[in-house]
């Protein structure tokens, strides 16, 4: 009986070790975005891929990152930022906070956890997502991360749908089946030869549509920045994800979810040169670009 009751303990253990790694890697994120956000904060001037240029539009009061007049000397193109955030944004004295003020009651935990994020990104992701630049050329990296985006267009679509945007909904139907055909299952972006570019709904914006308050600013080990808001919205939008319901073995869709993030993080690899050293507080930098990001998705 010990024996049984041992061999059942640790089955149980072993399935809820698989059950965390799967929800740190179906977020939709990666390491590396907890400096990129996936609603960015960057303005580049000559951005590598479509895939960098999309990530990299930012509202007017966001944090931008403008050309400077030369390159530095790794070759990386100067940058500087504003932040826009006035003596206004932090309320009166004593009395609420002012609208726009970036909600982080818990800042103290997250600046940890976001110089975690930060340095594991530098010192582990990175350096696997150079080797396999070398291993993989570029056009067969823009391949993969075609074919991933186009199995991902459930969630966009289902989103589009519950905020009453049926041309989106309409549109990522539209692309998923060029895509699947004349782009040989997704690999190539024949929808965009067309005009159909996608949509970037997600279950965090249908909240928000939906008069749902965003709530604390929240980091979280191995995934990019988010609200409380949007972290439920990326859980729902994980199981809309035709991967997490295609795959049948739970090893299988890790290994996947694995590919896509050193894929994607090698397609940017030269995004955050010099940024760094460019800006004072980068932690406060990426929150406000983040959060104000979504306001402005929320809006359009």
């Amino acid at each position: 009986m010990p024996r049984v009751l041992t061999g059942r303990l640790g089955s149980a253990a072993a399935l809820l070790a698989v059950a965390i790694a799967m929800v740190a890697l179906s977020g939709c994120g990666s390491v590396s975005s907890a400096v990129k956000t996936e609603s960015s904060l960057l303005t580049v001037s000559d951005p590598a891929s479509s895939a960098v240029s999309e990530q990299v539009r930012t509202a007017d009061e966001s944090p931008t990152v403008e050309p400077g007049a030369g390159e530095n000397g790794n070759g990386a193109t100067e940058v500087t930022i504003a932040q826009a955030e006035t003596p206004q944004d932090k309320g009166e004295p004593g009395g609420p906070p002012a609208e726009d003020e970036d909600y982080d009651p818990w800042e103290k935990v997250n600046e940890k956890v976001f110089e975690f994020n930060r340095l594991t990104d530098r010192f582990v992701l990175k350096p696997v997502a150079k080797v396999y630049s070398v291993i993989v050329p570029e056009p067969f990296e823009v391949m993969i991360g075609n074919g991933f985006d186009n199995i991902s267009f459930v969630p966009r679509m289902v989103n589009s749908l519950l905020q009453g945007k049926f041309l989106g909904a309409t549109r990522e139907a539209s692309r998923f089946l060029i895509n699947s055909t004349l782009g040989i299952g997704g690999l190539f972006d024949a929808a965009k030869y067309y005009g159909i570019e996608k949509s970037r709904e997600d279950f965090g914006q249908t909240l928000g549509f939906w008069g749902v308050t965003p709530g604390p600013y929240l980091i979280v080990p191995f995934m990019e920045p988010m609200t409380v808001r949007d972290g439920i919205g990326r859980g729902v939008d994980s199981l809309m994800n035709p991967l997490s319901y295609f795959i049948p073995f739970i090893w299988t869709g890790i290994a996947l979810k694995l590919g896509e993030i050193v894929n994607d993080r090698a397609l940017n690899l030269d995004l955050f040169q010099g940024f760094e050293e460019s800006v004072v507080d980068l932690y406060s930098a990426v929150r406000h670009g983040y959060l104000r990001r979504r306001e402005q998705m929320i809006k359009e």
